[in-house]
């Protein structure tokens, strides 16, 4: 069938990318002003321009306008007159599948994958049939297990382009279809391939449920290390590239899970191992073994690969590269040697363990055989060394071949495999500078597998169109099979290279010539370059590619000599022969198929029989002729499997993440066949639509005429007038197909019309509205003037009357002010001028005394001038002579010192001494004459003076005379002189002092006035400060209060958090336990299955039998551990497989818990020497006991007299009954019958003493703990409301009594490990209160001899109140016993706590100033109770016993009593009327209990829960009926006090419950009445518990029926265990029935129709959006909650557990639906988002309608609604990014990053999101701390809880019907 479509349709390509003519024709149609088109760049490849002019036909130049703002004139080719491509719409721009543009040509698909990897970040793109897969070079969280569980069982068109797409439609291929699948996976090295192929393998080993337990990919992926070591080296493009493919195949068995996998290898390139081009390297293991060389052992990943084998690896290796430096030295032109202990040989054969000689001789020497005779022939150096390279390249195959088995075996499974997928990884087409042999063979793969890839894509395209009916036609496509028959055929490239290769003297010149000879200017595809006659050109499906010759023929022989070959095999090296085993198969050594698995679709070959020669024959087959089989090999299994494209890109060579080079990405879709795949589609008809989406999505291009009720006929009534030429589509069975173009055209009429519409819609509303508020304006101008102007006219007059009123007052104000200025200028003037004519006198009076004044000053000072100026000159004069004189004298004596030195100066000096001494004599002569002349003048003298003397003393004592008189006369005026100046200093004081004191006066008030605005101004700042403050104060009062308000809130939902993840952990692990141990009752079903074999004659039980005999366990984790290995060992002596997870788990937790174990007893070991010691201690310590104990003893006494009292009447009954032999003895009436009933009614008086004791001792115990309050840390009692609360937890007197023996033990504990009991240091700080207690208890007694009678009188006192007291409680005793039994215990309860709080009240005032006696005294009491409740533990054990021993013989007296009544007649009781009997009368009313017996206990709940139909029950009768049963079962057995009735009863009906839900778990209805009824069971055992929490909205009749006997909160612990395992699955029951509804209702259905258009498709095909039959609507949706919410209803669910149940529902629906938009491109749009917005709010309002708005469902739905509001908010400007980010909080910034990037709009009049604007949504969003996951967890369930909610149905009421097959139960 494939050579006849190509024969058929089979054209040459001309060029890389032709241009259509239905494209062209386009173009000539649409090439108007404004069009946009592409035109060829040389670094851009193809660059965005717009035609400025009209095109027309015949015109050479086209004017463009450039995105860069530049004009261009374009040149059209001169002889293909081509046109450039019409770009598409913005609208299709970015889609999904390449195939959806209108235009199909290679500038549109670069330009969509550039805009999808740019600006989207999306990866992945459809492109037809194939997968195009960019590398962003960027881990990117859309390879989680959500996006799995996203895409797992989605149609491949539904979901966004993604290679878990491609991997689900392969595994739903392979199970619908049952045929084997391939993944095709290629690309350039560092396109990603290997990685597409580790997430298609992970995306199996996730959905066939094998991920966590075959392990198969993490196997596969193991080995890629070793893979990639042996078989990938650096080439010029890439660093690590493959030189091999790899095809994977993951086995399946019929279940389709994985069970293993099988590797091939193909195309080894083994001959770089000894060659490699310039700048490339060998493979890396040689590089890493020989930068390993100095480590003492190498270690590698053990996949299948001992450490003997690894060790073995490296030996080879490196004996291989030794061989490598193995030299030859030509002998002669024929024959060389090997130089002698030539060392690298040496090295080699010592690695490879063979004998040197032997090798060193093959190596130079090669076998001929003849017919007849053998000869050994010496070989040349040439020869030599290419046998050597040979042989290293053949060793290196086998190696690689050896490490791929063992990697399969390690990947091989014993199970049987069905069907498998396999994942081909393979190198892409490759073209170099230089290109040899290799590039040669890789190309030639390549064009294998374009051609069948290019039939796979013409098959479906063929398949498709005879599907819808389409009239067949040619469509020109390129087939590449000249180009591989040029390489494969006869005479062929390969076939002349084999042919020269068995030439004795072929050379590469000579094959070239050949093959110009044969092909050149024959074959269009095959050419010669001009400048060399050693290379060819072959023109392929890419590209073309020279190769050159050199080379070609020796990689081709690649020639190995079996005597070599038999060297290595016999190595002592045991791992050597073992890689040439297979050399017996005819198996090519390139390939890796030898692993002896072959594909299920193809059949094994024959085996050949050996025979001679056999062997070298295969050794002889060359290279190319191997590769072309190993490719054949290939192609056999592709196409026998269907298969599935991925071409990865590598968008730049620097690998930057995200960053596109257009130049390399065009080079490589050139390559892989993407583009041709688009011409193929292109030549026919690329757009199809269905009928309804061409309808909805062009109705507006429709007249009201044209629409009829036939789809088909409407849509081509329609398309024939709006496309004339009908070749451009055609009408299908079921869609429309158009040529490429069209639907742009389609796209362009609608926009057209949309425009013109809206054009129209906005010109009327604009008129309409500027019309309004043009009469709005008019009229509200028309008012405001007329109110204008009535007020303009009224100011007016207003004006007038104040003007003449204005005038008439100035007249007046102005004559006064005038009359007034004169008057008072008038003053001024008289008052200046006697002023200035004052001043002008004194003025002149100072004037003449100054004159008079400056005259006298003059004299004085001109005086005084003459006498400075005269002094000054004297005073010169005199100090010029001395300067002269003293310088003639210094003159004088610098003359005498010279003349003192010379011997004549001293002659002379001597000479004039004696000169001088004469005339000194001569001169004492003349004084001493002159002396004696002086002595007698003074004698004269002194007569003389005597007698003046004499008269001058007469006249002193004349003048003494006068003196005195004058001297008093002027004492006289200085006393009136200084009494004047006095006078006038006082005035000046006087004077100065008032100058002083105004001037202080003026700046005291300056002063003052200043501190009054000062102050004035301070008090104004203090005011504004005031108010500052207040204000500052009220803003951080309301701040704080806010935020105590946000913390407290914070705190709140962060407490509310952790409260549901710890009750979600805990469900979890419930669900994890259920699930668990449903894996081990089916595990036991099939061991019972497998080992027990019923025997003849053997009868098998019951089901239910089996299962209410074990019963169920209720103890601590610890007790359900060991009970495991209990149950597993009752298959008796025969093992089973157990499950090794579950044994392992289990076997860990033991050990655990033996460890705990034998801690916890070295603990109590520790524990109890701190006793022992504390003890001894004690001992030694004198006990101090108050007064108080003395009655505790007593009363203990008291107590043990009465056991032994109860004891003795004990031993007397039952001697009483063992006396049967008269049968009156034991009839009423009897002595024995009446001490019995005696002695029960004692009995139960003590009883209700007891109980009543114990009320009593728990209200002291409250008192007590409220008493005694903490004085400080360490010596304080424990918090009052802690021991409160433990006291209350306290339900009978056995934990009272634990308790106190719990403290005894502690307060014996020594010091040193109190803070070690608990972790709070609980008991420690009790144990330090005690020691303080006893402290004050000693200083008290040492008191108490002291205050002796100061007590007494108070005693005396404290009788008087007893006594008092004791009369109130004997006329209370006397008003209880008048109450019925039930309240008389509550009566007395009420009494003791009154009198407590009365004796509290009086000690408190007694003890008010001494609180430590108070704290002493109740500590002492305190004390007391906790004896007290230790000897209440003892007496009641006792009394309990002896309960039960009376119920006992109670009821065997009942029984004796009715075979007494029925022996004895009517007429007998009537004769004997004296006898004191009791007659019973008949109770009417019931107790609410049902009575059944034992045996009937699997009867019960098989009818009541086993058999039981739902339906029935919730329609009919009450609901929870089976719940209220089953209780009131349950209180009779307790009624009874049968403990084993009781667990059987519970046991069994939560192992019926269980049974029921796991056969009949997918019924909604049964798992919601179940529900409902576990729940309504657990309510009934709180709510008649006995507990006053649960009682509060009890009736007195319902009180009367609690439990009396037994404590079943384990039991409810149990039962609210199985509700929530109960809710869980009913959680999965809903999830299941809504998830299918959900996409289609929510998203992919138009609840409002027009709104939302469809956008062009592609080949794969979407959901449609128009509801069909049998599609989900959002009236589904709402339908199914209807019916969830009514049948919750109608089972008495509670209304709280409802809103639970739609909260979860909600979640799911919200959560898929997101999880859904973020995975689609095509819902994302401002119209969808709309659509979502309506459809949450019919969802709203269902919830108002059924009274659930408070449930928490609305808020679930939040992340939703936020991303529809997303996707319709102005996405512009910064504002728009703030108002985003604040909006959009229930998002996480990967979500609404995803949104924006996925943003696609519908109608050109809608926009694209930038990226800039999603670049400043990141940098916003980027400090907000939240969950980097992508979708959210749609799996995820809220924690469950039951709030308790009584019932007010009295059980007494209830009657049971007889549908429910319950007659052998009967009402009590």
């Amino acid at each position: 069938m494939c050579a006849e479509m190509l024969s058929i349709v089979t054209v040459q390509r001309q060029s890389k990318i032709p241009h259509l003519q239905s494209m062209l024709t386009c173009l000539d149609e649409t090439a108007l002003k404004f069009a946009r088109v592409w035109i060829p760049d040389p670094e851009e490849v193809w660059k965005s321009a717009e035609l400025l002019k009209d095109y027309k036909p015949g015109d050479k130049v086209l004017l463009l306008h450039l995105e860069e703002g530049k004009d261009l004139e374009y040149h059209l080719d001169p002889k293909t007159k081509e046109l450039p491509h019409l770009r598409n719409p913005d609208i299709l721009v970015g889609e999904n599948d390449l195939t959806a543009l209108s235009y199909l040509h290679e500038p549109a698909v670069l330009h969509n994958l550039r805009v999808r990897f740019i600006d989207s970040k999306l990866i992945y793109t459809y492109c037809g049939i194939v997968l195009v897969a960019i590398n962003p070079y960027e881990q990117l969280p859309i390879y989680g297990e959500d996006i799995i569980n996203a895409y797992s069982g989605q149609n491949m068109g539904d979901m966004d382009p993604h290679i878990f797409a491609v991997a689900e439609e392969a595994y739903k291929q392979m199970a619908r279809d049952e045929r084997n699948q391939s993944i095709i996976v290629s690309g350039e090295s560092g396109a990603g391939k290997t990685v597409s192929a580790k997430y298609a393998m992970r995306y199996f080993a996730t959905v066939s449920g094998s991920a966590s337990e075959a392990n198969v990919e993490e196997k596969v992926l193991a080995s890629n290390p070793i893979m990639e070591s042996i078989g990938n080296a650096k080439t010029t493009r890439n660093d690590n590239s493959s030189r091999f493919g790899k095809y994977i195949e993951i086995g399946f068995d019929k279940r389709y899970r994985i069970i293993g996998a099988n590797m091939r290898t193909y195309l080894l390139e083994k001959s770089r191992v000894v060659f490699q081009a310039e700048e490339e390297r060998n493979y890396h293991i040689f590089y890493q073994l020989c930068a390993s060389a100095k480590l003492p052992e190498f270690k590698m990943l053990r996949l299948g690969i001992s450490e003997s084998h690894q060790m073995g690896i490296f030996r080879i290796l490196a004996g291989i590269l030794h061989l490598g430096n193995v030299g030859f030295t030509s002998r002669d032109a024929d024959s060389c040697t090997i130089p002698p202990k030539h060392e690298p040989l040496c090295i080699f054969c010592e690695l490879m363990g063979v004998d040197y000689e032997e090798m060193c001789h093959w190596l130079c020497h090669r076998k001929l055989a003849t017919a007849t005779e053998t000869y050994i022939k010496p070989i040349s150096k040439l020869q030599a060394t290419n046998a050597r390279d040979a042989l290293a390249k053949h060793i290196y195959a086998k190696l690689f071949n050896w490490i791929v088995d063992n990697v399969n075996q390690a990947l091989h499974s014993a199970v049987k495999q069905h069907s498998f997928i396999g994942v081909l990884d393979i190198y892409g087409f490759e073209t170099f500078e230089i290109n040899s042999f290799e590039q040669f063979c890789i190309n030639y793969a390549n064009e294998k597998l374009q051609q069948q890839f290019n039939m796979h894509v013409f098959k479906l395209e063929q398949e498709e169109y005879m599907k819808e009916q389409i009239p067949w036609t040619l469509i020109d496509f390129y087939d590449n099979q000249p180009c591989i028959n040029l390489i494969e055929s006869k005479l062929g490239i390969l076939d002349l290279l084999d042919e020269e290769c068995k030439m004795p003297k072929g050379t590469d010149d000579t094959w070239a010539q050949k093959l110009y000879n044969t092909h050149l200017n024959k074959c269009a595809l095959f050419e010669k370059p001009r400048l060399s006659n050693k290379a060819f050109i072959i023109q392929h499906f890419a590209d073309k590619v020279e190769y050159q010759c050199e080379g070609f023929l020796e990689k081709n022989k690649d020639t190995v000599f079996e005597e070599q070959i038999k060297v290595l095999k016999s190595s002592k090296f045991k791992m050597l022969p073992e890689l040439f085993q297979d050399d017996e198969k005819a198996i090519s050594p390139t390939s890796a198929t030898s692993s002896g698995r072959t594909p299920l679709t193809r059949t094994p070959a024959k085996p050949t029989k050996g025979r001679p020669g056999q062997m070298a024959k295969e050794h002889k087959k060359t290279v190319g002729h191997q590769f072309r089989n190993s490719l054949h090999l290939l192609m056999e299994t592709l196409n026998a499997t269907t298969p599935h494209y991925v071409r990865c890109i590598k968008p730049n060579d620097f690998k930057f993440p995200f960053t596109f080079d257009e130049k390399r990405a065009v080079q490589q879709l050139r390559a892989c066949g993407v583009l041709e795949t688009i011409r193929i589609s292109a030549a026919g008809f690329p757009s199809r639509w269905t009928y309804q989406e061409f309808f909805s999505r062009y109705r507006v291009l429709m007249k009201q005429k044209d629409v009829l009720s036939d789809r088909k006929q409407t849509c081509k009534n329609v398309l024939e007038k709006l496309i004339l030429d009908k070749d451009k589509y055609q009408f299908g069975k079921t869609k429309i197909f158009f040529r490429a173009g069209q639907v742009a055209y389609l796209e362009k009429l609608r926009a057209d019309k949309l425009r013109a519409a809206c054009i129209r819609i906005q010109k009327t509303i604009r008129g309409w509205l500027l019309r309004k508020k043009y009469l709005r304006m008019r009229k509200a101008a028309i008012t405001m003037q007329r109110y204008v102007r009535g007020y303009q006219a009224r100011c007016y007059a207003k004006f007038l009357r104040r003007t003449k009123a204005a005038t008439i007052i100035q007249k007046y104000w102005r004559m006064y002010v005038v009359r007034r200025r004169y008057k008072i200028r008038r003053a001024a003037t008289i008052v200046l001028q006697s002023y200035l004519r004052g001043f002008l006198a004194r003025n002149r009076y100072r004037k003449i005394l100054r004159e008079h004044k400056a005259v006298i000053i003059q004299k004085r000072v001109r005086g005084w001038l003459a006498r400075t100026h005269y002094k000054r000159s004297m005073h010169a004069i005199i100090y010029l002579q001395c300067c002269f004189r003293r310088m003639m004298a210094k003159r004088e004596l610098k003359k005498l010192k010279i003349e003192a030195r010379s011997v004549e100066r001293y002659k002379k000096l001597h000479i004039g001494m004696e000169n001088k001494i004469m005339q000194l004599q001569r001169k004492v002569d003349e004084q001493n004459k002159d002396y004696k002349c002086l002595v007698e003048k003074l004698t004269n003298l002194e007569g003389i003076y005597n007698s003046e003397t004499e008269k001058l003393r007469s006249d002193l004592e004349r003048l003494q005379l006068s003196e005195e008189e004058a001297k008093v006369a002027t004492g006289r005026v200085l006393s009136l002189q200084e009494e004047i100046a006095k006078l006038r200093k006082d005035l000046e004081q006087t004077r100065s002092e008032k100058k002083c004191i105004e001037e202080h006066a003026d700046r005291y008030k300056q002063e003052t006035e200043q501190l009054v605005s000062n102050l004035k101004e301070e008090n104004t700042l203090l005011k504004q400060e005031k108010e500052a403050l207040n204000h500052r104060i009220v803003q951080q009062a309301k701040e704080m209060t806010e935020t105590m308000e946000k913390k407290l809130v914070e705190e709140t939902k962060q407490l509310e958090l952790d409260l549901n993840d710890e009750r979600l952990r805990y469900q979890n692990l419930l669900n994890e336990f259920s699930r668990l141990e449903e894996r081990y009752d089916d595990l036991k079903e099939e061991m019972t299955l497998m080992v027990h074999v019923p025997k003849p004659g053997h009868k098998r039980t019951d089901s239910t039998h089996s299962s209410n005999e074990s019963e169920y366990i209720f103890s601590s984790e610890i007790a359900e551990m060991e009970d495991i290995p209990s149950r597993t060992e009752e298959p008796s002596e025969k093992k089973v497989p157990l499950d090794m997870s579950l044994f392992l788990k289990l076997q860990k937790r033991v050990t655990e818990l033996e460890q705990e174990k034998q801690v916890m007893q070295d603990e109590l070991d520790r524990k109890e020497e701190q006793v022992l010691r504390s003890k001894a201690k004690e001992e030694e310590r004198p006990q101090i006991r108050g007064a108080e104990l003395e009655y505790e003893s007593l009363k203990r006494q008291e107590l043990e007299s009465e056991n032994k009292k109860l004891k003795n009447e004990l031993n007397e009954l039952r001697k009483a009954l063992s006396e049967k032999s008269a049968p009156e003895v034991t009839a009423p009436g009897a002595p024995a019958y009446r001490v019995l009933m005696e002695q029960l009614t004692s009995v139960s008086e003590e009883l209700d003493v007891r109980k009543e004791e114990v009320l009593i001792l728990r209200s002291q115990l409250v008192s007590q703990k409220e008493a005694i309050q903490p004085k400080d840390d360490k010596n304080t009692m424990t918090d009052s409301t802690i021991l409160l609360e433990d006291v209350q937890k306290m339900k009978d007197k056995g934990e009272i009594a634990q308790a106190y023996i719990g403290l005894k033990e502690t307060n014996r504990s020594s010091a040193l490990d109190y803070h070690e009991l608990n972790e709070d240091g609980e008991l420690w700080l009790v144990y330090e209160g005690l020691k303080q207690a006893n402290r004050l208890l000693e200083s008290q007694l040492q008191s108490q001899k002291r205050s002796h009678e100061n007590e007494a009188e108070a005693l005396r006192g404290e009788i008087q109140s007893l006594k008092e007291e004791n009369n109130r409680q004997q006329q209370l005793l006397a008003q209880n016993l008048q109450l019925p039994p039930e309240a008389r215990i509550e009566a007395s309860l009420q009494h003791e706590i009154t009198r407590l709080t009365n004796e509290n009240l009086y000690f408190e005032e007694l003890y008010a100033d001494d609180p430590k006696k108070y704290q002493s005294y109740r500590i002492s009491l305190y004390k007391r109770m906790i004896d007290l409740m230790e000897q209440l533990e003892k007496q009641d054990k006792t009394v309990r016993k002896l309960k039960k021993q009376l119920k006992v013989f109670a009821k065997k007296i009942g029984e004796l009593e009715v075979g007494q009544m029925e022996n004895i007649s009517p007429g007998q009781i009537i004769d004997e009327p004296i006898r004191p009997v009791n007659i019973p009368r008949k109770e009417k009313d019931f107790q609410g209990m049902l009575e059944y017996k034992k045996e009937d206990e699997q009867k019960l709940v098989k009818n009541l829960i086993l058999e039981l139909k739902p339906r029935g029950v919730a329609v009919n009768l009450i609901p929870g009926l089976p719940a209220y049963i089953l209780f009131m079962c349950v209180r009779h057995a307790d009624y009874l006090n049968d403990d084993q009735k009781v667990r059987s009863l519970l046991t069994s009906t939560i192992n019926s419950i269980k049974k029921v839900l796991k056969k009949r778990g997918d019924d909604f209805e049964t798992v919601s009445f179940w529900l409902s009824n576990t729940c309504r069971f657990l309510h009934c055992l709180k709510q008649y518990s006995g507990e006053e929490g649960f009682m509060k909205h009890n009736t007195s009749r319902q009180n009367e029926h609690c439990l009396t006997n037994f404590d079943l909160a384990e039991y409810r612990q149990v039962l609210s265990d199985l509700a929530i395992q109960i809710y869980q699955q009913l959680v999965r029951v809903l999830e299941n029935i809504l998830q299918p509804m959900i996409v289609s209702g929510m998203l992919e259905h138009e609840t409002i129709q027009g709104v939302s258009g469809v956008k062009p498709t592609g080949l794969r095909k979407r959901t449609s959006s128009i509801a069909d039959e049998g599609t989900y609507t959002l009236d589904s949706i709402l339908r199914q909650l209807n019916s969830f919410h009514s049948v919750m209803c109608q089972h008495g669910m509670d209304p709280e557990l409802i809103k639970q149940v739609v909260k979860q529902m909600f979640y799911i629906i919200g959560a898929i639906t997101l999880n859904n938009l973020l995975l689609r491109k095509d819902m994302c749009s401002w119209s969808k988002g709309m659509q979502i917005r309506y459809n949450v709010s019919q969802l709203e309002e269902w919830l108002r309608d059924k009274n659930l708005m408070n449930s928490g469902a609305k808020e679930t739905l939040e992340p939703l609604i936020q991303a529809a509001q997303l996707l319709q908010v102005k996405k512009k400007t910064d504002d728009d990014a703030e108002a985003i980010c604040s909006m959009c909080n229930a998002l996480t910034t990967a979500q609404i990053v995803k949104v924006l990037n996925l943003y696609t709009p519908v109608n050109e009049f809608e926009e694209r999101v930038s990226v800039s604007f999603i670049r400043t949504i990141q940098m916003r969003l980027r400090d907000r701390k939240d969950s980097p996951q992508l979708l959210m967890d749609a799996k995820h369930i809220f924690p469950v809880t039951f709030p308790f909610n009584p019932s007010s149905l009295a059980l007494e009421t209830i009657q049971i019907p007889a549908s429910l097959g319950l007659g052998f139960i009967s009402r009590v």
